[in-house]
């Protein structure tokens, strides 16, 4: 078991990519806490995780994560109950489409205050205890669209250029802690958001992935246990790309 007793929590872990990393890192002996935006979500997953992993540790929490105090609470709590956290996945996000002619200050600051700001504060909440222990690991959800834009809803792809900014810069800056730091970049992957998109819309995005089929949910658990892992042990500052796509 690669992640045998390291305490992680995983914000945005009730559902789609976060929930299918807290099952696998509870597959590799990880003790979780899913961070949700509501307790009864947070307490839904958790009960549901429990039922197939009735022996190992998992927990939920719901902070604000849009407030430092918040964050700083729960976690603080999290770490008197179960040790300080050894891993962190920066997964809780939220995607929008508004044409920017159309854009209102409330949705820009609703997309940064999750994506952005959300990652600051989990991240800030986390390393102090990580840097006085001497290691740690931080990893983000980025996207396909903080490498290549899209042509509508530009706070996400800023979000999220802005994940990979702070994750490159904290990397350097938290090395020499002994915290890794790295994000994931995931293409199109089959959550319940895009079950709901038309075939005829999926097709042609399916077209022009060289692995002809759209990501799932696993896929990107994978990419963050291995980074999570000892595997990786020399590996911070990369933005991994999980997209079925060739790149030079």
């Amino acid at each position: 078991m690669r992640l045998k007793d390291k305490v992680a929590i995983i914000t945005g872990g009730s559902r789609g990519i976060g929930y299918a990393t807290a099952e696998k890192f509870l597959s590799e002996g990880a003790k979780v806490i899913i961070a949700a935006s509501s307790q009864a979500s947070a307490d839904k997953a958790v009960a549901k995780l429990k039922e197939k992993y009735p022996d190992s540790v998992v927990d939920g929490i719901s902070p604000d994560l849009a407030s430092l105090e918040s964050v700083r609470e729960a976690f603080m709590l999290t770490s008197i109950k179960y040790g300080c956290v050894d891993i962190l996945v920066n997964n809780a996000g939220v995607s929008e489409s508004t044409p920017f002619t159309e854009y209102t200050e409330e949705t820009f600051d609703k997309v940064m205050d999750l994506n952005v700001k959300g990652v600051f504060n989990a991240t800030r909440a986390a390393v102090d205890c990580m840097a006085a222990r001497g290691n740690g690991v931080i990893l983000s959800t980025s996207s396909m669209v903080s490498i290549s834009g899209q042509p509508s809803g530009f706070a996400y792809p800023a979000s999220k250029f802005a994940v990979n900014g702070l994750t490159v810069s904290l990397a350097r800056e938290l090395g020499p802690k002994g915290i890794r730091v790295n994000a994931v970049a995931p293409g199109i992957i089959e959550t319940d958001m895009m079950k709901a998109v038309p075939k005829e819309v999926i097709e042609p995005m399916v077209n022009r992935i060289p692995l002809r089929r759209i990501g799932r949910p696993e896929d990107i658990a994978n990419a963050f246990a291995f980074l999570a892992s000892d595997e990786a042990s020399y590996i911070t500052g990369v933005v991994l790309s999980v997209d079925g796509m060739a790149r030079t």
